[in-house]
């Protein structure tokens, strides 16, 4: 193999400064022969692993010559969401033929590790599709040959000239279209932001860059965040992710409604009394960690999949299946939001459970429950309340929207209903969890003699139905991203509107300190959801 090895390129005077750098050597006064042997130990192992990868690089990719090569960068590579979620969905992607032969995965981060380093933390947690018939080995051989370790280091800036460098080697001269995928703090995001624009950029193709929530704090930090983002990237370069938006269940919103006539007719005051989106999460570390760790519930779920599914739900129809078609009609339904006040908001946190005992925040405010009533102030949907609910530790784990529909006027029928006539009320329910599912609730004669009402579900199980594995949500949407479609993302005009919903609550939360209720973990929540159910006339899905 040795004679295969192209000449070795010395590193430049930079590069040679952040290995002393990284390293712990002084960067002046090394006049000392026992400083100078330990720089050149530590050089002669940098360009060891350097020439090692670029070998790797050069052959283990034969690019496909009809097309562009992708090159897709996860920085934060080690972290728990890249490991449990992107890694896997990317090679989902791959072995489904969704991605290009000539694709190559680098994990950024700043552990030392060698490429066999990552290949062999990511192989734990891939799986291969059921409904394929080629051989899995074969394809996780494959995409983990294409997948590589690149070192960033303290220093973004070199971190990513160094990638670049190396995704360089890959594109040669052809057409080179790179992915980044941020998955990194807060904190730290801008910084990387910054450096890839100035230093990791494709210059013969498009450059997209993924950026997971929260989007900001509040709306003056989220500002400041755009612009900043904005004077490095296009708007139609930046996807804002949020898992839970590329679920089936947002898909069917706009499918059921513009591709049904039955529905289009109804989606309105007029025939529609209330709407209801509940996200109950499981209790995990990672959840348990986003809701107290200065995010919150109301930042982590209802600013972005809360308030989108919302507006694609009630927004007018796109002129178009185009992404900017549809973000323009969802910012306006987020611009027509009526300012929400406290007293149509109720906090909650659980007490109990399974990580009572741990030190996670013990006294912290932070809320685990978020409940209120929305409305918005347009001629489709005035005095409609759109009731929401996003909580941890609940009863069920469940995500689904429930459409609940008025009164039959002058029900002939009313006297055979019983003396609640709320359960005969005709409910249109989308649900994601725990079974996916379509229900439309009606009402049908009891089966005998006399003439009894009864309210029954038409129900569409997916499992029953499709005979198919559903792909996870971050499949669907770095597909998206690839293809370039942006519907699902928020726009920095979306991300504003949001913004100024939630700003004001947010602020009198923190500023008054307000005490969240508590509630039981695994009980249904706290008890102010349910007057706040029957101050806008809505009775809860579980009531």
């Amino acid at each position: 193999m040795s004679a295969l090895r192209s000449p070795i390129v010395r590193p430049s005077s930079l590069q040679l400064e952040h290995r002393a750098v990284r390293g712990g050597l002084p960067l002046k006064d090394s006049n000392t022969k026992s400083k100078k042997v330990e720089i050149q130990a530590k050089d002669q192992v940098y360009d060891h692993l350097k020439f090692d990868a670029s070998y790797h690089v050069q052959n283990d990719i034969k690019e496909t010559r009809g097309g562009p090569s992708l090159c897709i960068a996860v920085v934060g590579a080690t972290g728990e969401l890249a490991r449990n979620k992107v890694f896997p969905a990317l090679f989902a992607l791959y072995y489904s033929g969704c991605l290009p032969e000539n694709v190559a995965i680098f994990g950024y981060s700043r552990k030392e590790f060698s490429d066999d380093n990552l290949r062999s933390i990511i192989a734990e947690r891939l799986t291969c599709r059921v409904d394929h018939r080629e051989s899995c080995g074969d394809k996780l051989d494959n995409f983990l040959k294409r997948t590589y370790h690149q070192y960033g280091g303290y220093d973004n800036k070199i971190g990513m000239a160094e990638l670049n460098s190396r995704m360089e080697q890959i594109e040669d001269c052809h057409e080179a279209n790179r992915i980044f995928y941020l998955s990194v703090p807060q904190e730290a995001l801008l910084d990387v932001v910054l450096s890839i624009a100035d230093h990791a950029q494709s210059k013969r193709g498009w450059n997209r860059i993924i950026i997971e929530k929260p989007f900001g704090f509040n709306a003056s930090s989220s500002y400041l965040l755009t612009q900043s983002i904005l004077s490095k990237f296009e708007e139609k370069q930046i996807y804002r992710i949020d898992h839970l938006l590329g679920k089936d269940l947002i898909e069917n919103l706009t499918v059921l409604r513009f591709s049904n006539l039955v529905f289009e007719p109804l989606w309105s005051r007029t025939y529609i009394r209330n709407v209801q989106v509940i996200v109950s999460e499981e209790c995990g570390m990672e959840t348990r960690g986003r809701y107290f760790g200065g995010y919150g519930v109301i930042r982590d779920v209802v600013h972005s999949h809360i308030l989108q599914t919302i507006a694609l739900f009630a927004m007018e129809p796109p002129v178009s299946l185009d992404g900017e078609a549809i973000r323009n009609e969802k910012v306006k339904v987020l611009r027509s939001i009526r300012k929400l006040g406290m007293d149509d908001v109720v906090l909650g946190q659980h007490k109990g459970g399974p990580l009572e005992n741990t030190a996670i925040h013990k006294d912290d405010l932070t809320p685990t429950f978020f409940a209120a009533a929305l409305y918005i102030d347009n001629a489709r949907w005035d005095g409609v309340p759109f009731l929401i609910k996003a909580g941890l530790g609940l009863i069920k784990h469940r995500v689904e929207i429930r459409i609940q529909f008025h009164h039959v006027p002058g029900n002939i029928y009313r006297e055979r209903i019983g003396h609640d006539s709320d359960l005969a009320t005709n409910e249109l329910i989308l649900r994601d969890l725990p079974d996916e599912t379509i229900l439309l609730k009606v009402n049908n004669k009891v089966p005998g003699l006399g003439v009894q009402l009864d309210a029954s579900e038409l129900n569409l199980l997916y499992n029953d139905k499709y005979n198919v594995e559903i792909p996870d949500s971050y499949e669907h949407l770095i597909l998206d991203v690839i293809d370039g479609d942006n519907h699902l993302f928020m726009r920095s005009d979306e991300l504003a509107a949001a913004w100024n919903i939630l700003t004001p609550i947010l602020y009198q939360i923190d500023e008054n300190k307000i005490v969240p209720e508590l509630y039981q973990f695994g009980g249904r929540g706290p008890v102010g959801a349910y007057y706040l159910g029957a101050k806008h006339g809505v009775r809860w899905a579980d009531d």
